[in-house]
């Protein structure tokens, strides 16, 4: 249970105070992102999961999969309001469905009285709040078992998945391992061109999914997330682009209760 004192609102530092756990070998920007578009009232912190010898593979996810509990355990311990798990295919690592997903959030947000969302499961959340079926699952820099993985996921959740590949199946590259050699920071039009292609393969889909954590180089070449180019995207395709990244933030601006900051994407911009 989380300790009696962080009831008390006069012992916290910050009025909603969040949680974010990454991937083993992953500096993450998400707790970054978040605070930079949060209202003042919100403080982040972030706690990396640790894995000797990780190598990004999902079998290892499975193996390691108590470590989420540990992580929220941790987070209720030091007060956070709500915790969020970066990684979307942790919630598909091992076969695992959506109600298995669910059930073992409830699980530990019950024990430890600290919601839990996931990325992976927030895509479903996401679309389903905006009452979509047909999707086009754009797996960017996936590899194929990740990829195959969270269609499959989707396809659990009662999505009709209208297409479904990554940059090698969209002829960006040749080989997922000169997409993994990227480390997931890629240029800046790869970002339009993948959105347009994806567009174009199922124009019956109602939104783009897009899963992981991608970045994009900005003009200034700093890296950027799906965070920052929803709005210019969105209007590029026509249609709601539903991105990991994004869907977990909103999923926790929701249990908050508050919304961010500045001008976002269709899903952000249902916030009030």
């Amino acid at each position: 249970m989380k300790p009696e004192r962080w009831f008390d609102p006069r012992n916290k530092l910050f009025t909603h105070q969040v949680g974010f756990t990454s991937p083993p070998h992953d500096f993450d920007a998400a707790p970054s992102d978040f605070l930079r578009m949060s209202p003042p009232s919100v403080g982040v912190h972030g706690r990396m999961l640790h894995v000797p010898g990780y190598a990004h593979e999902l079998t290892q996810r499975t193996k390691n999969f108590d470590l989420l509990e540990e992580f929220v355990e941790c987070m209720a311990n030091n007060g956070a309001d709500v915790c969020g798990q970066v990684g979307t295919n942790w919630v598909h690592a091992g076969g695992k469905s959506p109600r298995e997903i669910m059930e073992f959030c409830d699980r530990v947000s019950d024990k430890y009285q600290t919601p839990l969302h996931m990325a992976g499961l927030c895509l479903v959340e996401a679309l389903q709040a905006m009452n979509i079926e047909k999707i086009a699952l754009n797996s960017v820099y996936y590899w194929p078992d990740w990829r195959d993985g969270i269609a499959r996921f989707l396809r659990d959740a009662g999505f009709d998945l209208c297409y479904v590949g990554n940059f090698v199946d969209q002829g960006f590259y040749p080989s997922q391992q000169a997409v993994n050699d990227k480390t997931w920071i890629f240029p800046d039009d790869l970002a339009a061109k993948s959105m347009q292609y994806v567009a174009e393969q199922a124009p019956q889909a109602e939104a783009i999914v897009v899963n992981g954590m991608c970045n994009f180089r900005n003009a200034s070449g700093l890296p950027e997330r799906m965070l920052a180019r929803e709005v210019e995207l969105e209007s590029l395709v026509g249609k709601p682009i539903i991105a990991s990244d994004v869907a977990l933030y909103w999923r926790i601006y929701k249990t908050l209760g508050i919304a961010p900051l500045g001008t976002h994407g269709q899903l952000l911009s249902s916030l009030t």
